[in-house]
């Protein structure tokens, strides 16, 4: 029992480097679509081949913590990634030679919405067909509720975004991911004991501090930040509309019910391998829907 007790210390204690210095804020999602299947608006013009995929957003499309601990690790990136066992949107799209050549990752693990324009703009010279957007856990992963990103904020930013791509890819089609949902996360991650020391270093503590906390206090601010991941989520589909060639995933990301094998067992936060595949999915399956 010693020795075991030892070595769960000694994962946490290496863990926590990356907890208070990489910003560990980044929830998990992953599946099919919902049942209400890929949203866009009613004119789009879609093309369900692009032949070129640029990825923005935070750490879960940078692949962290996914293959060792600490680490981006974007070869397993649900957008990106070359590995087999993940089956990235780009190859699913272009093949594995085709994504080697003509897919790009500008996700920055630790990435708020307030980040993605500059992304984007950096994006914008690859001149992709394609752009993949998952990102707004962070925005909602903060010390506390009264810290997390407006609703106003999160909006501005995003039409910011897409503003910043139309001023010079005005074809180029857009996939947005909806923010996972972090008390789903919460309730998966408690039952692991090792999980929830983890945590306790910092990751998420809008909604994942005082884990096993049940009172009416813990119960109203991880409602609240459920809420705002709701109307972040909100924000997403409303401006995603207005754009003729952009597609939102009908809240498939928040609402498909991942487990632990989906988390990764370095910090019980992160896709894992299995998840990132399951975002994979759920991406490949908007993009390539008929019209709904």
């Amino acid at each position: 029992m010693r020795k075991r007790s030892n070595g769960a210390r000694a994962v946490v204690a290496v863990v926590a480097a990356a907890v208070l210095g990489a910003a560990g804020c980044d929830a998990v999602g992953g599946g099919s679509p919902g049942p209400s299947g890929p949203r866009a608006s009613p004119t789009t013009v879609w093309d369900r081949s692009p032949d070129s995929v640029a990825a923005v957003g935070d750490s879960i499309t940078r692949g962290f913590d996914a293959c060792t601990v600490l680490s981006d690790c974007p070869e397993v990136s649900w957008a990106t990634g070359s590995s087999a066992e993940v089956d990235s949107l780009a190859v699913r799209l272009l093949g594995k030679t085709g994504a080697a050549t003509h897919s790009w990752n500008y996700a920055v693990t630790g990435a708020r919405m307030a980040d993605l324009p500059a992304q984007v703009g950096r994006a914008v010279a690859r001149r992709p067909q394609l752009l993949a957007v998952m990102v707004g856990a962070n925005d909602a992963c903060r010390s506390t509720t009264s810290d997390m990103t407006s609703v106003a904020g999160f909006r501005a930013d995003f039409e910011k975004s897409l503003r910043t791509l139309r001023a010079k890819l005005p074809k180029t089609q857009v996939y947005v991911a909806s923010v996972p949902n972090l008390k789903r996360l919460w309730s998966q991650g408690r039952t692991n004991p090792l999980g929830k020391q983890v945590w306790k270093l910092g990751i998420c503590p809008s909604m994942l501090g005082d884990a096993d906390a049940l009172d009416a206090a813990a119960t109203t601010r991880r409602d609240t930040v459920q809420d705002r991941v709701e109307a972040y989520n909100k924000v997403l589909e409303e401006v995603c509309a207005k754009d003729t060639r952009c597609r939102f995933d009908g809240d498939a990301v928040f609402e498909y019910h991942f487990g632990t094998d989906q988390l990764s067992h370095w910090d019980w936060f992160h896709p894992s391998t299995i998840g990132q595949a399951r975002l994979a999915e759920i991406a490949y399956r908007t993009v390539t829907a008929r019209k709904p």
